[in-house]
C-alpha cells in the first residue's frame, strides 16, 4: 500500500519540497512543531528502523547529510536544532514510511521529560 509520503514524492499530493534528489525527498510538515519542521523521507518505502537492512547505511547516512545541509540552508544551523526519528505505536510514528523530522527556528526545551 503506498503512503501518504510515496504519493508526494511521485508527485500526485502538494507539498513544499525543499530537496529531491534519487534517493530521498525532503518537505515542510503540514503540522509543523516550531517555524522550521522538515521530513526528510527515503523515496523508497521502508516502514519504520526496524525495517532498515544491513544495505541501507548509506541512504540512513545521506538522510543525516541532508539535514545538515537543509538546516544550514534554512539559517537554523548555528542556532541549533533536532532531528527525531519515531518508531512504531509506543514511539508515536504515525506514517509508516521512514522519516526523519527535522525541527528548529526557536528554542526546543527538553526533549522528554524525566521519568518519575
Amino acid at each position: 500500500m503506498s503512503t501518504i509520503f510515496s504519493k508526494i514524492i511521485e508527485g500526485s499530493l502538494p507539498a513544499d519540497i525543499v530537496y529531491q534528489d534519487d534517493h530521498l525527498t525532503a518537505f515542510r510538515d503540514i503540522n509543523p512543531a516550531a517555524p522550521t519542521h522538515i521530513l526528510i523521507v527515503p523515496n523508497r518505502e521502508i516502514p519504520t528502523v526496524n525495517d532498515l537492512e544491513d544495505g541501507d547505511e548509506a541512504l540512513a547516512g545521506k538522510m543525516l547529510l541532508a539535514a545538515r545541509d537543509i538546516a544550514k540552508r534554512e539559517g537554523i544551523a548555528e542556532s541549533g536544532y533536532r532531528l527525531i526519528i519515531n518508531c512504531n505505536k509506543d514511539g508515536n510514528q504515525e506514517v509508516f514510511h521512514l522519516h526523519l523530522h527535522l525541527i528548529g527556528g526557536r528554542s526546543l526545551g527538553n526533549m522528554v521529560k524525566p521519568a518519575k
